[in-house]
């Protein structure tokens, strides 16, 4: 994860970009995992954790609605997330991660490691959809944020 970490600052710097996190089932993991590199200063602006519904409603303004109709833990979700993120922070970046850590709490159909990461650049906004299986909550929480690194040094290369 340090290494990710240290190529997305990095990156982020020599392109002159800022980024700001939206963060649910990684508990501020990936933020944390950005600032513990030196330099992050210049290019990490906010990172949220909006882990209940509650918070996801009143600070990234997602609407009730959406929460009520498709979950939390949704592509719904995930994207007004990222949109209201990135209209608060400011940033060029923008990224959002709302999941299924575990162990419980999952279904059926939104079983344990369901993940989504958005991500918003201008005009351009990507929600992709992951399941970690046979993992614990610790491992999807770094698979997820390691993902995410990863989504953000292809998103800005």
């Amino acid at each position: 994860m340090k290494k990710l970490s240290e190529k997305v600052v990095k990156l982020l710097r020599k392109k002159g970009l800022n980024i700001s996190f939206a963060e649910s089932c990684t508990g501020g993991l990936l933020s944390s995992s950005v600032t513990s590199i030196s330099g992050s200063s210049k290019v990490f602006n906010l990172g949220l954790i909006t882990y209940s519904n509650k918070s996801k409603m009143d600070i990234l303004k997602v609407p009730k609605k959406t929460i009520n109709k498709f979950g939390a833990v949704s592509y719904e979700t995930c994207l007004s997330m990222v949109k209201n993120l990135n209209k608060i922070s400011k940033t060029k970046i923008s990224i959002s991660i709302t999941g299924i850590a575990g162990p419980k709490g999952g279904t059926k159909t939104k079983p344990v490691g369901l993940v989504f990461i958005g991500l918003k650049k201008g005009n351009k906004t990507v929600i992709k959809r992951f399941l970690f299986k046979n993992k614990n909550r610790n491992s999807i929480q770094i698979t997820t944020v390691n993902k995410a690194l990863n989504l953000i040094l292809s998103f800005i290369k």
